[in-house]
């Protein structure tokens, strides 16, 4: 039976009237296009229009940068869902549903590199860059010991440290390192994955009911095909993956 949206739900998560959507506008996988109003257009965009309907409510879609700074308002009532990878720290503020969708994340190494696993890069003396406040950056800050990580404010300086610097790896989702590495001859994506960002649904910490209401909706939709669905609509089948059931 689908997930039911009582009043108590609808009026926390759309204290407005409105569902708030805080959207990631710098994950070009799930952020593909923009729709002729100015909407952004994606799997991430659909799943909050899917909790939208479902919640009986229309949605207004509040775009950020990067997801950081989502997490950085999430205490400020500027926002009712966030659709962002799930982290430890973002945890902090936020309570996130199991994912809904995965992507793969991984090491770039330059020409001539003699790396050849995922394992060999956290190591001692290996420098590695990474895109600051990303998901994956935040999981190599908890998880790489050995090595030294060096992060940037955004993906084009650290390609760019990377390159000039000559260090050992440059950290990113798959689907982006693929498009790195064809600017980059010589260079070689390592096979296997350090972990898999999880695209989770968000909501501020005082919203217990919503947050149920977002857990149960977010099981079903992985359960019936609709995300699986949103990633064939929007042609990013083999570079996002339904996650798993919780």
């Amino acid at each position: 039976m689908p997930v039911q949206a009582t009043p108590q739900i609808v009026s926390e998560l759309a204290p407005t009237g409105v569902l708030r959507a805080a959207i990631n506008m710098g994950n070009f996988l799930l952020v593909t296009g923009k729709c002729p109003n100015g909407d952004p257009s994606g799997v991430s965009p659909d799943m909050a229009a899917a909790i939208g309907a479902r919640l009986g409510v229309p949605v207004k879609f509040i775009p950020y940068a990067r997801p950081g700074e989502i997490a950085d308002d999430a205490e400020k009532g500027a926002w009712d869902i966030g659709n962002i990878g799930a982290e430890p720290q973002r945890a902090a503020v936020i309570n996130f549903t199991a994912a809904y969708c995965e992507i793969e994340a991984t090491y770039l190494v330059a020409a001539g590199s003699p790396i050849r696993s995922v394992s060999e890069v956290d190591q001692p003396g290996k420098r590695v860059a990474v895109t600051a406040r990303s998901a994956y950056g935040l999981w190599l800050e908890n998880n790489f010991k050995k090595g030294e990580l060096l992060q940037f404010d955004s993906a084009d300086a650290a390609i760019k440290a990377f390159t000039e610097q000559k260090m050992d790896a440059y950290a990113g989702l798959r689907p982006g390192l693929i498009d790195v590495a064809a600017k980059l001859p010589g260079s070689r994506i390592l096979d296997g994955q350090f972990t898999a960002v999880q695209q989770a649904v968000g909501t501020p910490k005082k919203n217990a009911a919503g947050f149920a209401f977002l857990r149960d909706f977010v099981e079903e939709a992985k359960k019936n095909g609709l995300i699986a669905s949103l990633i064939e609509r929007h042609g990013t089948v083999g570079r996002l993956s339904v996650a798993p059931p919780a």
